[in-house]
């Protein structure tokens, strides 16, 4: 990664801190880690509205991992049936529960290759975890947003979401990889959308080279 790079990510890190001040949105009604866990899991292509619009009814009957350990595959998949892939969805819930128990006495491990063992979970979830609750800066989450803009400001040429995390932990400092998922899952929403992004309001217009965007 050219130094040229790393200079313009810090530029465009500036700038999206400055215009992103907090993080708004993204999943609510979790209590614990392992809730945190769950939610995250159950948001895999599926909007955070969706995940928020069970999950407080859903932790009420489930608050731990011994509460989805004990429960059938099919009161778990009655559950969580809003959201998309319910039924992969409670499969990996149940499995990593189970696993969780017996492995971790319910504790949630705090380093990324211990996460990503347990059934269900992946590099984006257990960062995720890892970031936002624990502090922990292993590595960075990429979803759909921070694959999009990485590659469309210039940050990456890969489409791989591990050879993204990769490329992006190599120009950023450890401290701000939690925060840089946070901003541009905030600027994907508001402005660089996939379909229709805004260029003509966006603040990063005059240094963005617009990498995947049609002209107008």
């Amino acid at each position: 990664m050219s130094a040229s790079i790393k200079k313009r990510t810090l530029f465009y890190l500036e700038k999206l801190e400055e215009h992103y001040p907090q993080f708004k949105g993204g999943l609510s009604n979790y209590n614990t880690p392992y809730q945190l866990l769950v939610a995250t899991i159950l948001s895999a292509q599926s909007t955070d509205k969706q995940v928020n619009s069970i999950t407080k009814e859903l932790f009420s009957s489930y608050p731990d991992p011994e509460s989805f350990a004990n429960s059938s595959l099919e009161e778990i998949e009655k559950a969580i049936s809003k959201v998309g892939l319910y039924r992969n969805k409670a499969k990996f819930i149940h499995e990593m529960s189970k696993e969780l128990i017996k492995r971790y006495n319910s504790q949630i491990p705090t380093s990324l290759k211990e996460l990503t063992s347990l059934p269900g979970i992946g590099r984006k979830t257990a960062n995720v975890l890892l970031n936002d609750w624990f502090k922990i800066h292993e590595g960075i989450a990429v979803d759909t947003h921070v694959k999009r803009i990485s590659f469309r400001l210039g940050l990456t040429a890969n489409k791989d979401p591990y050879k993204i995390e990769k490329d992006l932990m190599q120009v950023l400092p450890q401290k701000k990889w939690g925060r840089i998922t946070h901003l541009l899952i905030s600027h994907g929403r508001s402005i660089c959308k996939a379909l229709k992004p805004k260029c003509n309001e966006c603040f990063l217009k005059s240094y963005c080279p617009r990498n995947g965007v049609e002209d107008d």
